[in-house]
C-alpha cells in the first residue's frame, strides 16, 4: 500500500525546517576551522560572494524541483530516463557519507555536555580534546548516541519529529549564540580577531581556497545532497519558496558570521592557533566558559543548544535517505530507520578510528575522516550541484518567472540555471582539484 506523502504544517515550519537544515554544525563548528585553514577574511569574501549569487540559483532549483515533482530524489532523476537514476542514487550516499563524519561531531558535543554536567575540570583544553578523540570506544558510544537520537527523531515523520525538533530549539540556540558573542568582544585581543574576520589578504586567493568557499556554502546550505530537494516536495502547492529561500540564505550567513565573531575574538585572545582544524570550537569554546563565573552552567546551555542545531541539520541529511528507501521500497520508517543506523554507523566506526588505530592509513594523504569531510563538501556536493542544475534547466525546464515575480531576476535566474552555473562549478572544481 502506498503511504501518502506528508506536507508541512505552515510555510513557517517549512522555513524553520530548512533554516534548521542550514544552520547547525556547518555554521559553528566547520565554518570557523575552514576559514582558519583558508586565509580568514579572504576565505570570507570569496565565501560570502558565492553565498549571495552562485548558490542561490540551485537552491532555488533544488526547491522549485521537490515543489514541482512531489517526490524523492532518484524518481526525480529516474523520470527525466532511467540511466539517470544512478546520479540521483549520489544525493542520498553524499547524505550517508556525510552523516558518517558529521555524527562523530555530534557525539563529541554529547561528551562535552556530561563533562558540563558532571562539572569536569580541565586544565589544558587542546590537549583534553586530542586525547579524548583518541578513546575510540567511548567516541563510538557518544556516536551512536547521537546518531540514534536523530534516527529516531527523523522517524517520527514530519509533525512529530522534524517539526517539533526546529520549532522549541533554533531561537533558544539563535539566543545564547548572541549572548556568547558579545562576551567573546569583551575579552582582550579581540580586535585582532575581527581583524583576521574582516581585513582580507587577497595574496592568499587560490583555486583550492575557491573550492573550500563553495564547498563551505554548499555544505551549510544543504545544496546538492538531496535536502532542498526533499523538504521543497513536502510544500503545499500554493507557497512560494521565493522569500523562504532569502531567509534560509539570511539567516545561515548571520549564523555563520556570528559564530566567527564569537570565536575568532576568543582565539586571538588566549593565543590559540585559528588553523587547527576539525577540533577548533571544542577547544575555543571551553577556554571562554571557564572565564565566566559558573562557566560550567553557560557550558551545558551552550552544547545542549550546539546539540540541538546539530540535530536540526542531521534530521534534514538523513530525511533524504528516509524518503528514497520508504517511497522506493514502500517499507514503513521504522525499518528505514534500522537501515540506516547500522549503514551509516558501520562507516562511522573506521572514521573514529583513524584518530588513532587508523591514523597511518590515508586516502590522498587525508584520514578518512578528513577524506569523507573534503570527498562530501567539495566533489560530490559540487558535482550533485551542478547535475542538479542540468537536470532542472534542460530537463524539467524550471522557469524563472514560475517562482521569481522580478522580471528582471527571474530572466537572469534562467541564464544562471542553464549556462553560468554549470560553468561555474566545472570551472572551480577544475581548479581545486587539479
Amino acid at each position: 500500500m502506498t503511504q501518502e506523502r506528508p506536507v508541512w504544517s505552515s510555510k513557517l515550519t517549512f522555513i524553520l525546517a530548512a533554516v534548521g537544515s542550514a544552520v547547525g554544525l556547518g555554521n559553528i563548528w566547520r565554518f570557523p576551522y575552514i576559514m582558519g585553514q583558508n586565509g580568514g577574511a579572504v576565505f570570507l569574501v570569496v565565501y560570502l560572494f558565492l553565498i549571495l549569487t552562485i548558490c542561490f540559483v540551485p537552491m532555488m532549483a533544488e526547491l522549485a524541483l521537490g515543489k514541482h515533482t512531489k517526490k524523492e530524489c532518484v524518481k526525480v532523476y529516474e523520470d527525466v530516463s532511467p540511466k539517470l537514476k544512478l546520479l540521483g542514487y549520489l544525493n542520498p550516499f553524499t547524505g550517508v557519507l556525510i552523516s558518517s563524519f558529521y555524527f562523530i561531531v555530534g557525539g563529541w558535543i554529547v561528551n562535552y555536555i556530561v563533562k558540563s554536567l558532571a562539572d569536569y575540570k580541565i586544565t589544558d583544553y587542546a590537549s583534553y580534546f586530542s586525547s579524548f578523540v583518541k578513546d575510540e570506544k567511548s567516541v563510538i558510544i557518544y556516536t551512536l548516541v547521537f546518531l540514534f537520537i536523530c534516527i529516531f527523531l527523523t522517524a517520527r515523520g514530519i509533525k512529530r519529529g522534524i517539526e517539533f525538533a526546529n520549532n522549541v530549539l533554533m531561537p533558544l540556540f539563535a539566543v545564547l549564540l548572541v549572548g556568547l558573542l558579545i562576551f567573546s568582544l569583551s575579552l582582550p585581543n579581540a580586535h585582532l580577531g575581527l581583524e583576521y574576520m574582516f581585513k582580507p589578504d587577497f595574496s592568499k586567493l587560490n583555486g583550492h581556497m575557491l573550492l573550500s568557499a563553495l564547498g563551505q556554502a554548499l555544505f551549510t546550505l544543504s545544496i546538492g545532497m538531496g535536502a532542498l530537494l526533499t523538504y521543497g516536495s513536502y510544500i503545499k502547492e500554493d507557497k512560494s519558496i521565493t522569500k523562504s529561500a532569502y531567509t534560509i540564505i539570511f539567516s545561515d550567513t548571520l549564523f555563520a558570521l556570528l559564530a566567527g565573531i564569537m570565536i575568532f575574538p576568543a582565539i586571538f585572545s588566549f593565543g590559540l592557533e585559528v588553523d587547527s582544524g576539525a577540533g577548533l570550537v571544542f577547544v575555543t569554546l571551553p577556554y571562554i566558559f571557564s572565564q565566566i563565573p559558573h562557566g560550567n552552567i553557560f557550558a551545558f546551555a551552550f552544547f545542549v543548544l550546539l546539540f540541538a542545531a546539530a540535530l536540526t541539520s542531521g534530521i534534514s541529511i538523513l530525511e533524504v535517505s528516509f524518503a528514497t528507501i520508504t517511497e522506493r521500497f514502500n517499507i514503513s520508517r521504522i525499518k528505514a530507520a534500522t537501515i540506516l543506523f547500522f549503514g551509516v554507523g558501520s562507516i562511522s566506526v573506521p572514521a573514529v578510528l583513524s584518530f588513532d588505530k587508523l591514523s597511518n592509513y590515508t586516502i590522498f594523504s587525508k584520514t578518512f575522516f578528513d577524506f569523507l569531510d573534503f570527498v562530501t563538501a567539495n566533489i560530490f556536493m559540487p558535482l550533485n550541484a551542478l547535475i542538479l542544475c542540468l537536470i532542472a534547466g534542460w530537463c524539467y525546464k524550471i522557469k524563472g518567472d514560475t517562482i521569481i515575480k522580478n522580471v528582471v531576476l527571474a530572466k537572469l535566474f534562467d541564464i544562471g540555471l542553464k549556462f553560468v552555473i554549470p560553468v561555474v562549478l566545472v570551472v572551480v572544481l577544475y581548479m581545486g582539484l587539479k
